[in-house]
């Protein structure tokens, strides 16, 4: 029976003893050991009921045995909810009502919250734990380590991917089979990915960073991983000798940089560093470059649509631009107001059309129908602009658009300025209300190791670079910048924090 994502990724290992999975004690698990596992929690997700189209939430640490509850996902024909780890109990609730997901997988520490709700909504609740145990893997045990994988459509779900929700209630955005399959076909060939390949995976595996990118490449290309818990800096160094490859997001290659025995030689087996899911700095390209002669490799992608753009593999990799659309991919900048096309070089709303684009919100065709369009473009909600060649530039989220006094100020172009200050490790810009602007700039900014920063002398210094309206009337000193698990900056939370400087 057909089933696209198993048929490409899993079927090609199903009795192949290669190496798959290296864990942080050097123990390896075989594609053909991991498949046997996957197979098991199939069964067992079977056993308790579940049928294809039915929902999986999941909200468990990263291991091996987590991993292969999404390759059971996919046998099985369900449609896998993989949570933020760092989800409260409130939020896991919500999506769990929203999604009418039928099982939850959790941890132990959290059943106690979460089995009393589940109950409830009339949820099943199991457990599974970072080190495989877990009352799931106790239903998995004994079980056939041979599943018949259930018969599915590329257009069917495979995922629903709960946005962040920074305004109103979080969207589950909708995944098919194709959707995912399509995106991971592509990347793997563009990026030059073989079954020589080792990549070092410290990404979570609740996002489509972690999962739909880095996994389903490796799976496609069949090579190995060596998987690690989380980013572990001494772990990652150790181990580049051992790979050829490292998917990152920017914070990754920060802290490489702060250490020491972060060398040229260290990275001699290297051929590839990607990084995404936020912006990277110009000066942390330079600076990696110099020190290890690799160029990063920086791409763009969202939660509804995997990726999108890429700087090419062989040609120039730009800093300052997420390089050119995937192979398939249609991008085009429009009016935010009118929806009209916009000429290249001019800044707009960025668009997207492709395989790779979503099926729309769950649950919610009003908010599927503001941001998917007839044509099938979807509204990404990132300002940016594509040059005469190609290569396309985020500046920013819409919602991140300062109107000062009824100018635009986009914050990357303030954040650069502030950037290439002394002293200035990285900045953010945000708007916070005005009585007399309407909203003006403030600044926060996280000084290097050891300096002393002199607001003063940086204030001078940008308003001998930028226009009037672009400069911060309002600077913050902080020791580093609120993150998400992805690395980005969460403005949202500035925002808060900073509301009434200007207005108190």
């Amino acid at each position: 029976m057909p089933n696209p994502l198993f048929d490409a990724l899993f079927a090609p290992h199903m009795d192949k003893e290669t190496p798959f999975l290296v864990l942080p004690d050097g123990a390896e698990l075989t594609h053909g050991a991991f498949l046997r596992m996957a197979s098991r929690f199939a069964n067992a997700l079977t056993d308790v009921g579940l049928r294809p189209g039915d929902r999986l939430a999941v909200q468990v640490d990263k291991s091996p045995e987590a991993l292969a509850v999404y390759a059971a996902s996919v046998m099985s024909g369900l449609v896998f909810l993989p949570f933020n780890t760092g989800y409260t109990a409130h939020e896991v609730c919500y999506f769990i009502e929203n999604s009418g997901a039928r099982l939850v997988l959790g941890r132990g520490d959290s059943r106690e919250v979460l089995h009393t709700d589940c109950d409830q909504l009339g949820v099943r609740y199991e457990t599974l734990e970072a080190d495989g145990s877990g009352s799931f893997a106790e239903l998995a045990r004994g079980l056939s380590d041979r599943f018949e994988p259930a018969d599915r459509e590329e257009s069917d779900l495979a995922a629903l991917l709960y946005t962040s929700g920074t305004t109103g209630l979080s969207k589950g955005a909708m995944l098919s089979q194709q959707n995912l399959l399509s995106n991971a076909q592509v990347l793997k060939d563009v990026w030059h990915f073989n079954r020589e390949d080792v990549l070092i995976h410290a990404l979570p595996i609740f996002h489509t960073h972690g999962l739909f990118v880095a996994t389903n490449i490796m799976l496609l290309a069949g090579g190995s991983m060596i998987f690690l818990p989380r980013f572990d800096l001494n772990a990652v160094l150790e181990t580049l000798p051992r790979a050829t490859a490292l998917m990152g997001v920017p914070t990754f290659y920060t802290r490489l940089l702060d250490h020491p025995e972060f060398t040229r030689d260290r990275c001699a087996n290297m051929r590839l560093f990607i990084a995404g899911s936020a912006p990277l700095l110009a000066e942390t390209h330079r600076a990696f470059e110099e020190r290890t002669g690799h160029r990063i490799l920086e791409r763009y992608g969202l939660t509804e649509t995997n990726m999108n753009t890429s700087n090419p593999y062989e040609g120039e990799r730009r800093a300052g631009t997420v390089g050119l659309p995937l192979p398939g991919v249609e991008i085009r900048v429009t009016d935010p107001d009118t929806g009209a096309e916009l000429p290249r070089g001019k800044v707009g709303m960025i668009e997207v059309r492709g395989p790779n684009v979503f099926q729309g919100y769950w649950r919610m065709p009003e908010k599927t129908a503001e941001e998917l369009r007839p044509d099938g473009f979807f509204i990404t909600g990132d300002l940016g602009m594509q040059g005469e060649d190609g290569y396309v530039t985020i500046v920013g989220r819409s919602k991140d658009l300062i109107i000062s006094g009824g100018f635009n100020v986009y914050p990357v172009d303030v954040e650069q300025a502030l950037d290439a200050q002394p002293g200035v490790l990285e900045s953010a810009v945000i708007g916070a209300p005005h009585p007399d602007l309407g909203e003006s700039v403030v600044a926060v900014l996280v000084p290097e190791s050891g300096a002393k920063l002199d607001v003063l002398e940086i204030e001078a210094e940008i308003s001998a670079n930028l226009a009037r309206f672009k400069q911060p009337r309002h600077y913050v000193i902080v020791d580093e910048l609120p993150r998400n698990a992805m690395g980005k900056v969460q403005k949202k939370l500035l925002r808060q924090t900073y509301s009434d400087v200007f207005t108190a």
